[in-house]
């Protein structure tokens, strides 16, 4: 029988068996997490740039809004969730920092290639490719950073990580709109590709490889002749072991009600946000006439600002108020997507795109309050070298459901109804389209109208018909999409009962203090 007990004795040498605790200042923790917010700022410009450029492709390339939908959402998410476990496996037990590396410089490779695609299935295989590089990149940056910042400080600091959702999507639209609109949607793949190499390589020389477990000790270091630690051992490596840790991190985030609920209410909300978000660009261009650059401007700058606020303001703030209650982690953002939902929606509903503008800037105030609460309390939740597991599996999750459904489902709902509008321009409003859309063949207007508009030398009756159509359509597709936002909201208020005790459990396991 063997003791796994340890005594003092044990404890003791252990501890002097343990290599010194580095020490990392305050200057270059946010070093490292300024690198890995640019890195994913370019995972977000290489992800989200085909939103902005999405008309134009669909112009070019005589493509329907389901394809367009299978662009932006399945056939980048296909692989990037299939890999996304793999990968994090691999970085439980090897460099985080060589793997980021070597993910962004595939997925910018990936990106430019897309620029030559002369057809819907070329282009498909390279979103594939992108999908693939960033796999790479999450998970083992969710690992780096609960690594440097101590548990009360983590969702603060996943907050500023995911600031790069935002912020990319933010560079995406303008940079994307611009180049799209002066020169062409394939420059614009190449010109947002390139740059990621040397964001790679400023990476892989400038981020230590910390020990696991760095800032799980009751006492951070404050110097360098700080406490010692004895980092967790790497798990065995054998088939019936990786799946193993895989199906215990699992069981934590599926079986224990409150992280079930805030996994749900995640992969809602990003559905309504990838979802509605593809067609919030087209949208703009088709019901106001704006060209690529304008679009840009307006989704980028306007949706950029607010929702970058909102996704620092929620790590700070329940971060702040879970010193009173950790429950404030999930009311947080169960709160902020409840005001958030009716304000996205009432963007689509006014009738001038100076309008629409002026309501985008408040309500990814609210909403994007919900990422960083999210990925601290899964980070919380784990061993140290399961993080990676954890938020890999998340995202599988998630972005299988989300990204991979939300694209396609609202770009095969838009046609549907597009088809629908066409065949009934005396029945415009959102009950009459919502009830009778699934009566309308969805080739029929891809057949009438090819990338939505009249064909050459069509009359204009036709052409007229074809964009009012359109927009109407993609009006309601983008309010069905935002629905489901609001029943996110109501999984995150369902996770704040039992939050407080499983994220006690969980320290006490792993036998930490408060």
């Amino acid at each position: 029988m063997t003791d796994t007990t340890a005594g003092p004795g044990r404890k003791a040498a252990a501890s002097a068996a343990a290599p010194a605790k580095p020490f990392y200042s305050e200057g270059y923790k946010r070093l490292v997490l300024a690198l890995l917010v640019t890195a994913y700022t370019f995972n977000f410009i290489d992800r989200t740039i085909i939103a902005t450029i999405g008309q134009a492709i669909k112009v070019d390339l005589k493509i329907s809004d389901t394809q367009l939908g299978l662009l932006g959402g399945l056939y980048f998410a296909l692989l990037y969730t299939l890999l996304g476990i793999p990968i994090a496996r691999f970085a439980e037990r090897f460099s985080r920092v060589n793997i980021i590396s070597g993910a962004i410089v595939i997925w910018s490779a990936f990106t430019a290639l897309c620029g030559l695609a002369t057809s819907f299935f070329m282009l498909g295989a390279f979103r594939f490719g992108v999908g693939v590089g960033e796999a790479g990149l999450s998970p083992p940056s969710h690992s780096l950073i609960s690594d440097y910042y101590e548990p009360k400080r983590r969702a603060s600091a996943l907050s500023v990580y995911s600031f790069g959702i935002p912020l990319g999507t933010m560079l995406g639209a303008i940079i994307g709109g611009y180049l799209a609109q002066n020169f062409s949607w394939r420059i614009a793949f190449m010109v947002v590709g390139i740059p990621g190499v040397l964001v790679a390589i400023a990476i892989r020389l400038l981020i230590k490889e910390p020990p696991r477990g760095h800032s799980e000790p009751e006492q951070p270091p404050t110097s360098v002749d700080a406490l010692s630690i004895v980092e967790p051992p790497k798990p065995k490596a054998s088939l019936g072991q990786e799946l193993r840790e895989i199906g215990a991190v699992a069981r934590i985030l599926f079986t224990k009600w409150p992280v079930v609920n805030m996994v749900l209410g995640v992969t809602l909300v990003s559905f309504a946000g990838y979802g509605a978000g593809q067609f919030i660009p087209p949208y703009f261009i088709r019901t106001f006439h704006l060209n690529y650059a304008q679009v840009g401007l307006i989704t980028g700058l306007a949706g950029g600002f607010s929702s970058g606020i909102g996704t620092l303001l929620g790590g700070f703030l329940s971060d702040r108020l879970s010193k009173r209650s950790p429950r404030w982690y999930a009311l947080t953002p169960a709160i902020g997507l409840t005001i958030a939902t009716p304000l996205y929606m009432a963007i689509y509903l006014v009738a001038t795109w100076q309008m629409a503008a002026l309501i985008f800037l408040i309500p990814g105030i609210f909403a994007y309050t919900y990422l960083g609460p999210t990925f601290g309390v899964v980070q919380n939740m784990v061993d140290t070298r399961r993080r990676a597991t954890a938020t890999a599996i998340l995202f599988f999750f998630l972005n299988l459901i989300a990204l991979g459904g939300g694209p396609p489902l609202i770009g095969w709902v838009i046609d549907h109804l597009a088809s629908f509008h066409f065949t009934h321009p005396d029945m415009p409003g959102f009950f009459q389209g919502l009830t009778g859309f699934l009566d309308a063949p969805r080739q029929l207007f891809q057949t009438a109208c090819p990338g939505g508009i009249a064909p050459k030398g069509g009359a204009p009756e036709l052409d007229q018909a074809c964009k009012g159509a359109l927009v109407l359509a993609t009006r309601h597709g983008i309010l069905i999409g935002y629905l489901f936002g609001l029943w996110g909201a109501v999984h995150y208020f369902l996770a704040s009962f039992g939050l407080k005790e499983a994220l006690a459990k969980a320290r006490a396991d792993r036998g930490e203090g408060d």
